[in-house]
């Protein structure tokens, strides 16, 4: 159990840096937009590759995000019986969505997004747009970002059997009784 739980620490530093370094897109997202709006309404000018880029990082935000949130329990959970469950109870449940639901989807989108990027690298594809980007960096955030997602669930399935089988300690639950941003 070692080895797996040394293999998710690495996973979660992983995730760790690329969601610091991600929160920093949030920031040029935003001065692209202002600057953006200031060029087109103030001057009356712009340019199609500065509203592509707003939407490329927005993109990247959410895709190589995602990974992070999971990281830091940040996904929303509906779930009625989550919040007053033991954590033994909690630990199953985790367990079984990111077995039977999580990995095999994320998995999957790996999969197919892969070919999609391949093929718009391939043929060297730009968008349809007067002075749009290039669209394959934006295909790539998909294999990519569901790739740091699968991991982080991989790593994320590896502790909870760790605590299962009494090999890791159990998280304290949130001061509040639930988890931060449960939808309850």
């Amino acid at each position: 159990m070692r080895g797996w739980l040394a293999f998710a620490g690495v996973v979660d530093r992983v995730n760790e840096a690329i969601g610091r370094a991600v929160k920093w897109l949030v920031l040029a997202a935003t001065l692209i937009a202002a600057g953006n709006a200031l060029l087109r309404y103030g001057f009356d000018l712009g340019a199609n590759a500065w509203l592509e880029a707003q939407w490329y990082l927005f993109a990247a935000i959410v895709l190589l995000g995602a990974g992070y949130t999971l990281k830091h329990d940040g996904h929303v959970r509906v779930d009625l019986f989550y919040a007053r469950g033991s954590q033994r109870m909690r630990a199953w449940v985790d367990l079984a969505g990111t077995l039977l639901f999580l990995l095999p989807l994320a998995g999957l989108l790996v999969w197919l997004s892969w070919g999609f990027f391949v093929e718009s690298w391939r043929i060297g594809e730009t968008s349809p747009d007067a002075g749009g980007l290039s669209r394959w960096p934006l295909k790539l955030l998909l294999p990519m970002g569901f790739a740091l997602l699968f991991l982080q669930g991989v790593a994320e399935s590896i502790r909870r059997i760790a605590q299962l089988r009494g090999d890791l300690p159990f998280t304290p639950p949130p001061a509040d009784g639930g988890r931060a941003g449960e939808v309850v």
